[in-house]
This record gives C-alpha cells, sequence and structure tokens, in this order.
C-alpha cells in the first residue's frame, strides 16, 4: 500500500515570528558565497500560484503522485489533460523582480550556486546559469520505458493534433503546470505514447510521492558544503527534499537565512526569517547592495 506524501505541516506555536529586518540578508550577500533554495513563492509574481499560501492551490487540488500516475491508465488521461491546457499558462509567464535579483546578485559575484524546487524555468529565463532543477522541469518530457527524452512543445504538438477543438476554461491553475478541469471538462482527452517505442510519457518532474534522483541530491548536498550561508526564497519547506538542505546547513554552522511571507517548517533553524513580498524584498536588498534594479537588470 502506497502512502500520500506529505502536502502540510502545522506550525509550532513557539517558532519565532517573521521578521521585517533585511539587513541580515543584505550582510549574507556582502559577505558573498550564498546559496539560494527557491521554491513556488519566488513564482506567485509570474501569475505562478504557490501550493501552501492563503490563495495556495492545496486547498482545491491535490497533486498528482507518481504512484497514481503510473499506475492508472485514467489518471494519467487525466493528468496530461490538465497539464496541456495549464503548459500554455507556463509558457506565458515571465521572470518576476525576485528572479532577476538572483540573477543580478550571481552576475555581481554574491552566490555560489542556486537550487529552484520550481519546475518553470523562470530563474533560467531571467539569466541565471547553472540553475539545479530539484524537481526537475516541465520544459521536458521522458518515457518511463526507453528513457528517450523530448521537448515539452513537440508533445504539445501532437496532443493538440490527437485532441482538436480541446479548449476548456480552467479554474485555475497550480504550480506544477495542473490545470483545474473537472471529469466532464476532461472528457475523452486522448494522451499520446513515446513516438519511439510507444510506452508511457511523463514530463521530467518529480511527482509528490516520487524521489529526488540521488546523483542530484549528492550535487545538492556538495553545494550546500561549499555555500558560506544558505539563503531560502519562497519556501515553505513543507518536504524533506527542501528541508534536509536546511537541516544541513544548520548542523554545519551555515547561517540559513529565509524570505517567505508565511511561517516555514525550517524556521527553527534560521538565523532570520523575514516576512515580506520576495520581489520588493529583493529589489530593497539589491539597493542597498549597490546593484542596479532588477527591473533594469
Amino acid at each position: 500500500m502506497h502512502t500520500r506524501p506529505t502536502l502540510s505541516w502545522t506550525p509550532a506555536e513557539d517558532l519565532p515570528p517573521g521578521s521585517t529586518d533585511l539587513e541580515p540578508v543584505a550582510d549574507a550577500l556582502r559577505t558573498g558565497g550564498v546559496l539560494v533554495l527557491s521554491g513556488a513563492g519566488i513564482s506567485t509574481e509570474s501569475g505562478i500560484p504557490d501550493y501552501r499560501g492563503v490563495d495556495g492551490s492545496l486547498s482545491r487540488h491535490t497533486p498528482m503522485t507518481y504512484q497514481d500516475f503510473t499506475a492508472d491508465a485514467r489518471a494519467r488521461r487525466r493528468y496530461w489533460a490538465r497539464s496541456h491546457l495549464g503548459w500554455h499558462t507556463f509558457g506565458r509567464a515571465r521572470p518576476n523582480t525576485g528572479h532577476r535579483a538572483v540573477a543580478a546578485f550571481a552576475r555581481h559575484g554574491l552566490l555560489s550556486g542556486v537550487i529552484t524546487q520550481n519546475v518553470d524555468g523562470l530563474h533560467q529565463a531571467a539569466g541565471s546559469e547553472d540553475v539545479v532543477e530539484l524537481h526537475g522541469s516541465l520544459s521536458r518530457v521522458v518515457c518511463l520505458s526507453c528513457g528517450t527524452f523530448s521537448p515539452r512543445r513537440e508533445l504539445a504538438r501532437r496532443l493538440e493534433a490527437a485532441n482538436a477543438g480541446f479548449a476548456p476554461v480552467a479554474a485555475g491553475i497550480n504550480p506544477d503546470g495542473d490545470a483545474d478541469l473537472t471529469d466532464e471538462q476532461v472528457g475523452d482527452f486522448r494522451a499520446v505514447p513515446c513516438a519511439h517505442c510507444g510506452g508511457i510519457l511523463k514530463p521530467d518532474v518529480v511527482f509528490f510521492g516520487e524521489a529526488v534522483p540521488p546523483q542530484r541530491v549528492e550535487h545538492c548536498r556538495e553545494l550546500v558544503r561549499e555555500a558560506a550561508s544558505l539563503l531560502v526564497l519562497g519556501s515553505s519547506l513543507t518536504v524533506m527534499s527542501g528541508l534536509r538542505f536546511v537541516r544541513q546547513a544548520a548542523q554545519a554552522g551555515k547561517p540559513v537565512l529565509i524570505v517567505n511571507m508565511d511561517p516555514t517548517r525550517g524556521d527553527r533553524h534560521a538565523l532570520t526569517r523575514v516576512s515580506l513580498p520576495l520581489g520588493a524584498a529583493l529589489t530593497t536588498v539589491a539597493a542597498r547592495l549597490g546593484i542596479p534594479g532588477p527591473a533594469q537588470a
């Protein structure tokens, strides 16, 4: 029997309150060697909702799990109908001031690396290089049988051809690119197989209930070991895939700084949690460091 993944947590009453003081963040960046770990909250200002905020998608939507996707053809058909529609919204999303600030910090030599839990590619679109996509990317598709990778835009063309006229109106879009559709809206949507072997296609992302590839985890652990500090941007750290790096940094005596509006599962390990909107906060920090505003970066 498969267990459901951890989707939420209850903050302890003794967690420290959020701060509005950005100076610790600015100080860490002045020192350099900062490793950024970003989550869905950095992309909300680009129109992509997060999972767990006040308007988070978990209040109305349970993400697809790896177990359901691989075991149930109907679940895969439902997923691809919803994801195909959501992909168009992701394709229109553009980097915001938060993404551009991270790219500007990197260009000025203040960062040692960027790890993102997001699958939207917006850090790279903003100019960040060598981003570790912890949970993969929606821009790629992989065949579970032959292992062939292919571009998502190629799959989108095939799905459009197989489902002419499919254009329901979604109730919302989720951080994994999954649109909110009813079973009636999904209708008789047709998924397509791998063009090479006829196998099952899956987005190259880590679903809930699926493990991050071990080599990717170890690469991230090495980045934590090499960093002077860890800066968490827009992540609740609910799932262990990100929280483990916060714990690693704290155990090594490295400062952990968090910018997130709501409490996080990593607050007890942090030097500070700044409770401010990310775009405005990072723009303010950039100004304090004498870095051109992210809007012009």
